[in-house]
């Protein structure tokens, strides 16, 4: 039996980039009652905060531990996928680049998929909302928003090199992927402030936690949504060993992400009768695309040994260097540990045909600081990854019992359509060639690559490929919106069939974008909180 929790307004089932950017909103009106719910814990670990703290988070406890099922085109490897489980989600552990996509993007969205309300032109208006820039202004970019957007402080010179690399191998200087044109090389922009990182946490909850209308509670595992004749009415938790629920007098709002979100409508009765039968749940609503459409960048990393100690994970250990580092960011927020250590990158073009890029480079002056990236002498290597911006492999993620404490089944199906390995083959080959330029060759003893064999051939380049693929942390689409019977919630965000019901995560996009994926998910969540206030009225 649940034990009543309370009631309110909204109930938000995830705190992550949308759930505190849905938090904030939503709890602006005095009037209403606001409950987050998070999985995971508050985001007061240092690391968090600290920019080059990322390298820290990408395993651990702040993270939710999932693996991929074996990846039949992958040479059969169980992959990694680091998801966020912490107040903030993966804005709180992510390398906050800074990117949104193409305008065609979006226009596919709204022409393609028909999603109403949703073209470049008509979502433009909530990147700028959202967005507090400190460099750029005008028609694109906002500078009162809450999400704090600025420059690396001081770029390694190894990001610098790289990017006058990017421009020997024939790439323009690009200062701002997030204007006019994307192509190009540059040094990114990132979700910092003050050389803090600036989650949604940060620039959205932070600011609204005052609020006597917003409740924000963690360590809380979503159960299931209630429903009561075809109407969402509220959210059973469990947290620590008791079932809670807590009643929505408007709305339940599903901001899990795309892993969480089919995952909470599944345990909820709500999804394809064949895997909800599988897994032994009771059918409440069909809904066949629950958990359908997954979409993932699949990246691949090179990394190179440098001919002096230079990098960036030389600080990985305690030495008087990383002393002094912690002192100088301590005193002046500078040196290495304001740094994102994702400093630079660019967009480029695998397929000529295409009319927008569709490659995407990011260069990090260091080596294995992520987990499961291969590592080289400590204070001696870099790392460029590329990745194919517009899979055509979908892939799908299913509970497989009635146990919300149970992981899903995600199966990203890595590389199952062959254009995606074409086009993942020729971003491996260009990012090769561009550091081989002038600028960067240099620096470079000696290539990792295929763990030292040599990838000379067609089939070398495939080989590598599909060993050493991973993902990019960007996993959208598994309740993808649309009017097809393949989707999941209408282009307001409602779960087709069930009122009262939305979902509001990057889990809505029907496809992926060009890019990273926290800026459009903030973009999402502020045209849903849109939605919502209107409706309401």
């Amino acid at each position: 039996m649940a034990q009543q929790d309370g009631s309110f307004d909204y109930v938000i089932a995830g705190g992550g980039t949308a759930g505190c950017v849905l938090a904030a909103r939503l709890s602006a009106d005095a009037s209403v009652r606001v409950l987050l719910i998070e999985a995971g814990r508050p985001d007061r670990h240092p690391f968090i905060h600290v920019p080059a703290g990322f390298a820290k988070l990408t395993a651990g406890p702040y993270q939710w531990g999932f693996v991929s099922a074996p990846q039949r085109h992958c040479d059969g490897r169980e992959i990694p996928l680091a998801q966020g489980k912490v107040i903030g989600g993966g804005g709180s552990i992510n390398a906050q680049v800074f990117t949104r996509g193409v305008a065609q993007d979006y226009d596919d969205w709204a022409d393609v998929h028909g999603c109403e309300g949703w073209s470049a032109k008509e979502v433009r208006r909530y990147f700028v909302r959202s967005e507090r820039n400190e460099r750029l202004s005008g028609p694109l970019h906002g500078t009162e928003g809450p999400l704090s957007v600025s420059d690396p402080v001081n770029p390694h010179p190894l990001s610098q090199a790289f990017v006058r690399a990017g421009q020997e191998f024939g790439l323009p200087y690009n200062s701002d992927f997030n204007g006019a044109e994307q192509y190009g090389v540059g040094l990114y922009q990132t979700t910092t402030r003050h050389a803090r990182r600036c989650s949604a946490a940060v620039g959205y909850l932070r600011p609204a936690r005052g609020r006597k209308n917003l409740v924000v509670t963690t360590g809380a595992l979503v159960k299931r949504v209630v429903t009561d004749h075809g109407r969402a009415t509220g959210i059973e938790t469990v947290e620590g060993g008791t079932t809670r629920r807590y009643t929505a007098r408007r709305e339940v709002i599903v901001a899990a992400g795309a892993f969480g979100s089919p995952k909470i409508l599944q345990l909820s009765g709500i999804g394809d009768p064949a895997d909800l039968k599988r897994a032994g749940i009771e059918v409440v609503h069909a809904l066949p695309g629950v958990g359908k459409n997954l979409q993932d960048h699949c990246d691949l990393d090179i990394v190179y040994e440098l001919t002096s100690y230079q990098s960036m994970d030389r600080y990985e250990r305690p030495l008087p260097a990383t002393a002094a580092a912690a002192l100088q960011y301590a005193a002046f927020r500078r040196g290495p540990m304001a740094s994102t250590v994702v400093e630079a990158g660019g967009f480029a073009y695998g397929n000529e045909r295409e009319t927008t890029p569709d490659l995407q480079f990011h260069f990090l002056p260091a080596a294995g600081v992520e987990a499961g990236i291969a590592a080289v002498r400590r204070g001696y290597g870099c790392t460029l990854n590329s990745y194919f911006l517009r899979p055509r492999s979908r892939g799908t993620v299913r509970v497989t019992g009635p146990d919300p404490s149970r992981a899903p089944l995600i199966d990203p199906n890595y590389l199952a359509d062959d254009h995606d390995l074409e086009m993942s083959v020729e971003g491996v080959r260009q990012s090769r060639e561009i550091m081989g330029q002038p600028s960067m060759a240099p620096h470079i003893k000696a290539e990792h690559l295929a763990g030292g064999r040599p990838v000379r051939t067609k089939d070398d380049y495939i080989a590598f490929v599909r060993g050493h693929g991973r993902t990019a942390y960007h996993p959208v689409g598994t309740c993808a919106m649309g009017v097809s019977d393949e989707s999941v919630v209408s282009p307001r965000l409602e779960v087709h069939g069930v009122r009262g019901l939305r979902v509001v995560d990057s889990s809505v996009m029907p496809r992926i974008v060009s890019s990273n994926t926290q800026a459009p998910t903030v973009m999402i969540a502020e045209h849903g909180s849109d939605m919502i206030v209107e409706d309401a009225r």
